[in-house]
Parts: structure tokens; C-alpha cells; sequence
């Protein structure tokens, strides 16, 4: 009991620094988000970049997409142009894996001193932002190394083990425990957060992780398809191409995930050749960061030659309301 409330209270404490980071973020930088998005969006290649640059910042593709939703109902942007954006978008969200991966445990507390420190002198509004984005960005790394610590004992637990391999052993079953951990959570940030952690925890060897790489990719994959249900709740309502755009951003990942599943052999030789070297339980961190990347670059460019092609698709997927 004593390890689920840890837990539990590491995943709240990584859930309100993100917030209290991307919330501070949006007041600081969110009308320049919002003018570069328009702005940007004039070529394909152009949105992918306004959509990464704007979920790097504000660190969630789904609050990016929930502002394309909002542009595509106001007639501001048109839905090839959202399409790209949201590509963009899954792109940028990955820096958050590739942080984590860093495991800067020894730096937390003064990140989140300087944080408080700032905000509690600043007297300017910005300065007192920049506060906040810092003191979030804090917490949001106190509660991963809490997670992380309470998943230790999980690693001596046999249920737990078995249902980490059977995770592993069923590429489908990964990804639907990835989808479903989204959807509740509705953070694919916090989601990846969590399986980083758990990735961590080594088997019985001492060298293996507890799930492996496979595995992880699969509920990283999951992860991936979970966060687009915000932006299909977030078209509920709204004119036809917002629903179409929020349609658009599950068909990406949901391709994705089905082509990616049957490559995983490859698509892991690949990444471990492209990650640090070293016992995997030491590395596995940076590979899932890594792989959470590679999957969201490769599903871009693998479909930005055929955005026209989506949009087609998902017109007839989601017809005009005279049809």
C-alpha cells in the first residue's frame, strides 16, 4: 500500500509540474505560439517545424493540437496546414523522454530552489513566469525519481515480473496497456515518464530490464495513439474540419503504431545500434527516449509526401453533414 501511494504521489507531483510548467509557459510565450503557427504554416515542411518548435516550448502535443483544432474552426488555418502542425507536434513532445533520460537526480532540488527564488524576488511578470516554468519543471523531475523509487520493490514481485513479460512477449498487449495508461492519465509526457521508470528496474540478472526494450516500445507506441483521444474530445461540437484535423492526428499515430508493430525487430536493432552502449538496465532510459523520437520522426516523413492523401482519407471518414 505504502509503495502505490508513493507512487501515486510521484505520478501527481510529475502531473502538476507539467502543468505548472506548460500553464506558464502558454502565459509567457502563448500569443508568439500562436503567431508563429499561423504564420509558419504556408508549406508543409514549414508547419512540421512551427509544430515542433511550439510543443518543445510548451513540452504537450496535446495542448498544441487542441490550439489547431481551435485555429482550423475559426477559419485561420486549413486542414492540410493542421495536419502538419500536428505531425510537427508529436515530434517536439519527445524532448520530454530525452530530458528524463538525462536522469539528473542530483540537480532537482536546485532547479526547484532557483525556481522559487526566482519567482519569490522577481517583481516583473515575466521574470516571476520564468519562476514558476523552472520551479515546475522542478517538481515535475522530483516526481519521476519518486516513481522511480517506488517501482523498486516491484522488480523482487513474480506476479509483477510475469506481467512485465507477458508485456513483452505480446507486442498487441503492450500496446493496448499503453493506450489505456493515456487515456486515463491524458499525458503521454507522464505516461513515457512512468515507463521510463519502470524500465529502470532490473530483473533478476542485475543487467536486464524488467520489461525490455520490445516491450517498452510497444507501450510507448500505446502511448503514442492514447494522447489523441484529448484531441478528439477536444473537436466534440466543433465544425467539420476540426473533427477531421483531431480524426487526422489519430490515423497518424494509429499507422504508425500498425507499421511499426510489424518492423519491431528491426525497429529495435536500429535503436539499440543508435543508443549508448552498456548493460540495458544502465541504457534503456535514453533507448525508449530514443525510440519515442525515432517512431514520431518517421511517421512524418513518412506521411508529409501524402498529407494530401490523409486528408482525402479522413474527408471520407468524416463526411460533410449535408452528406
Amino acid at each position: 500500500m505504502k509503495m502505490i501511494l508513493k507512487f501515486l504521489g510521484g505520478l501527481a507531483l510529475f502531473g502538476f509540474g507539467m502543468n505548472l510548467m506548460t500553464e506558464n509557459l502558454k502565459c509567457a510565450a502563448g500569443e508568439g505560439i500562436k503567431r508563429v503557427l499561423t504564420a509558419m504554416t504556408k508549406n508543409p515542411l514549414a508547419g512540421v517545424l512551427a509544430g515542433t518548435a511550439a510543443s518543445a516550448v510548451l513540452q504537450s502535443s496535446g495542448v498544441v493540437t487542441v490550439m489547431v483544432i481551435g485555429f482550423v474552426s475559426a477559419g485561420f488555418m486549413t486542414l492540410p496546414q493542421a495536419v502538419t502542425v500536428i505531425m510537427g507536434a508529436n515530434i517536439g513532445t519527445t524532448v520530454t523522454a530525452q530530458l528524463i533520460a538525462f536522469q539528473i537526480n542530483d540537480y532537482i532540488w536546485i532547479v526547484v530552489f532557483v525556481g522559487f527564488l526566482i519567482y519569490f524576488i522577481g517583481e516583473q511578470k515575466n521574470t516571476k513566469l520564468t519562476g514558476l516554468v523552472l520551479l515546475g519543471c522542478g517538481i515535475l523531475f522530483v516526481g519521476i525519481d519518486t516513481m522511480k523509487t517506488a517501482m523498486g520493490p516491484l522488480a523482487a514481485s513474480t506476479i509483477f515480473v510475469n506481467m512485465m513479460r507477458k508485456v513483452a512477449d505480446i507486442p498487441v498487449l503492450g500496446v493496448l496497456t499503453g493506450t489505456l495508461m493515456t487515456m486515463i492519465v491524458q499525458s503521454s509526457n507522464a505516461t513515457i515518464a512512468v515507463l521510463q521508470s519502470l524500465a529502470l528496474q532490473p530483473a533478476k540478472d542485475g543487467v536486464s530490464s524488467i520489461i525490455g526494450l520490445s516491450g517498452a516500445a510497444c507501450v510507448m507506441m500505446g502511448d503514442n495513439i492514447g494522447t489523441t483521444f484529448l484531441s478528439l474530445l477536444a473537436s466534440v461540437g466543433q465544425p467539420v474540419n476540426a473533427r477531421r484535423a483531431a480524426v487526422c492526428h489519430s490515423f497518424l499515430n494509429i499507422s504508425g503504431s500498425i507499421l511499426f508493430l510489424i518492423l519491431l525487430p528491426w525497429f529495435t536493432r536500429f535503436i539499440i545500434w543508435i543508443s549508448p552502449k552498456g548493460p540495458e538496465v544502465d541504457v534503456i532510459a535514453r533507448q525508449i527516449a530514443n525510440a519515442h523520437t525515432v517512431f514520431n520522426l518517421a511517421c512524418t516523413f513518412l506521411w508529409l509526401p501524402f498529407t494530401k492523401v490523409m486528408v482525402k482519407a479522413v474527408k471520407i471518414m468524416v463526411p460533410d453533414e449535408r452528406e
